[in-house]
C-alpha cells in the first residue's frame, strides 16, 4: 500500500509538473508575440510620421515628394510576424529617411518650419517607442529562451514543439534618426 501511495505522488507530482512548465509556456511564448507586435505597431506610427516630413517637401519639390511617396508606399508593410520582417522594415526605414535627409539638405527653408520640428520631434518620440518595444521583445524572447533551453523544462518543451525564438539586433549602422 505505501509504495503504490508514493507510485501515486510520483505521477502527480510529474503531471502537474508537466501541466505548470507547459503553462509557463505558453504565456512565455505569448509575450514574444505581444511584444513583438508592439514593434509593429511602433513602426507603424513611425511610417506616418515619416510621410508626414515626405508630404511636408512637397511644397518644396513635387519630384522629390513624388519619388519619396512611392517608395514609402511600396516597402510599407502590414504587420510584423517575425524578427526578420521587423530587421528588414527598420533596415528600409532607415534608407528612406537618407533619401529624405538628401532632400532635406537641398531645401534648407524646410527645417525652419514649425511643421517640421513638429514631425521631428515626434520622430524621434517614434524612435524611443521602437526601442523599448524591441527592448521588450527581447526580454520576453530571453524568459522563453530559458525556460526552453533549462533542464528539466527542456524536456517538457522538447514534447510539445516549443523551440528557442530569435533575439533582434541592430546592426552595423546606428539605428537612430539621423540628426536632420
Amino acid at each position: 500500500m505505501p509504495l503504490l501511495i508514493l507510485t501515486f505522488l510520483i505521477i502527480a507530482c510529474a503531471v502537474y509538473y508537466f501541466i505548470s512548465t507547459q503553462r509557463d509556456l505558453v504565456s512565455s511564448d505569448e509575450r514574444v508575440k505581444n511584444a513583438l507586435s508592439q514593434i509593429g505597431v511602433q513602426m507603424e506610427t513611425r511610417w506616418d510620421a515619416i510621410v508626414t516630413l515626405a508630404k511636408l517637401t512637397a511644397d518644396y519639390s513635387k519630384h522629390e515628394h513624388d519619388t519619396l511617396m512611392s517608395v514609402i508606399e511600396e516597402r510599407r508593410y502590414d504587420s510584423i510576424g517575425t524578427t526578420e520582417e521587423a530587421l528588414q522594415q527598420q533596415k528600409e526605414q532607415r534608407q528612406i529617411m537618407s533619401r529624405l535627409n538628401a532632400v532635406l539638405e537641398q531645401y534648407p527653408e524646410i527645417r525652419a518650419s514649425a511643421i517640421f520640428d513638429n514631425t521631428m520631434d515626434q520622430l524621434n518620440e517614434f524612435e524611443n517607442n521602437v526601442r523599448e518595444s524591441r527592448q521588450a521583445y527581447n526580454n520576453a524572447a530571453t524568459a522563453l529562451n530559458s525556460i526552453i533551453r533549462q533542464w528539466p523544462s527542456a524536456f517538457v518543451a522538447k514534447l510539445l514543439g516549443f523551440k528557442p525564438v530569435k533575439y533582434l539586433q541592430i546592426g552595423d549602422r546606428k539605428s537612430s534618426m539621423p540628426n536632420l
